[in-house]
């Protein structure tokens, strides 16, 4: 029996659906198609467990697969100019193939709403590295990949299609560890199940709201890994807006102090992205938004210290290095930018800036390169 080793996910890097990367245990083959049989490794803790046998919808699936690649024989440069196929984007970079008509023309989706999709999607040698029988998304939220955005919009309730994507609407050049390589080409199979209007976050309980909020910060932190700092940025400020819904039930305390938690990682993060975006002005308010939480937050005051000295408020960096430097008297990154103010004031050159391994860190902040001057 092939056995399956689950992978530990990093915490700040969400899937926008279970991610799988298959191997062949040798199981029979398809007549110009996919193995089946495969050994899956999904992102989950470190344990090992037997594969379960091939389950019959993914057999179907191999064998719509197997029809639509047709003589092209999993080749998919050949299927981006196949006659057939519908162009979702002018570039011809995303196409669809339509397997089953939906409801009509009334009953596509439209921007704003929530989606719920049926999910398998294969790379070009026909490793399955996507799977989802419920992947739910807010449209034009940035919650999944462009391809998933743009295809499902041209889809009608009930509608089952396959989407071929370039890397320009998957994974880019970066691929996503450890299953999808940089440039690489995907084949999904959708089924659009449900269309609702998204919830109202007033009516949301505060559990709910963190929970949700949770989500758009991770999503945040994947793109912030992969340095798309805009739209993690998006992300982060999508999060802010779900925990400060106007309207929404007052918390008790106890669910108060999450919140706030929660804000203060969000808020964090988001000046982690603007400080890479070069939006100071923004970084700024983000940091004195987290120190009207939490006026000990040594992320927040280094980061408030440092951009008022690159300013020349040299006093006002001072006292609020000082503040910080109180917080933690260990940080090397601290010293460092009140020495510098000070050699600064003399008149004396300036030593060059530490890395970020030195840098205060706080918890669930994005990770970021060693050169970075902001720090995580």
């Amino acid at each position: 029996m092939a056995q399956v080793r689950k992978k530990e996910a990093e915490a700040s890097e969400p899937c926008p659906s279970r991610a799988a990367a298959a191997e062949s245990p040798g199981g029979r083959e398809l007549a110009g198609s996919p193995r089946l049989g495969r050994a899956v490794k999904f992102l989950l803790p470190h344990t090992t467990i037997e594969a379960p046998p091939p389950q019959e919808e993914e057999r179907q699936f191999y064998r719509r697969l197997e029809q639509v690649l047709g003589p092209t024989q999993g080749r998919f440069e050949e299927l981006f100019r196949a006659q057939g196929w519908a162009d979702v984007t002018e570039d011809k970079s995303l196409r669809k193939w339509l397997v089953r008509e939906g409801h009509g023309e009334a009953s596509r989706p439209q921007a704003g709403q929530e989606v719920t999709l049926k999910l398998l999607g294969v790379l070009e040698d026909g490793t399955l590295v996507e799977k989802d029988p419920k992947l739910t998304f807010i449209l034009e939220q940035g919650d999944v990949i462009q391809a998933l955005e743009l295809g499902v919009q041209s889809m009608q309730l009930g509608e089952v299609s396959f989407l071929l994507t370039s890397f320009l609407y998957a994974y880019g050049h970066l691929g996503r560890d450890p299953d999808i390589p940089s440039d690489a080409s995907l084949l999904y199979e959708v089924t659009l199940l449900q269309i609702r209007d998204s919830p109202d976050l007033g009516l949301l309980p505060p559990s709910g709201r963190i929970s949700l909020s949770k989500q758009k910060r991770e999503r945040g932190n994947f793109h912030f890994q992969r340095e798309e700092y805009q739209q993690a940025m998006h992300a982060y400020q999508l999060a802010l807006r779900i925990l400060d819904s106007p309207g929404a039930a007052p918390p008790d305390p106890e669910e108060e102090e999450e919140l706030q938690e929660h804000q203060v990682k969000c808020l964090n993060n988001c000046a982690a992205a603007q400080l890479k975006l070069q939006r100071f002005a923004e970084v700024l308010a983000s940091c004195n938004a987290v120190l009207h939480i939490d006026p000990h937050n040594v992320k927040a005051l280094y980061r408030k210290g440092k951009l008022l000295a690159e300013w020349g408020e040299d006093q006002e960096a001072m006292n609020v290095l000082k503040r910080a430097l109180q917080l933690e008297p260990s940080t090397k990154a601290i010293h460092a930018e009140l020495s510098k103010l000070a050699r600064r004031q003399r008149g004396q050159p300036e030593r060059p800036a530490p890395t970020a391994m030195d840098q205060p860190r706080l918890q669930d902040e994005p990770v970021q390169p060693a050169t970075d001057p902001g720090g995580p």
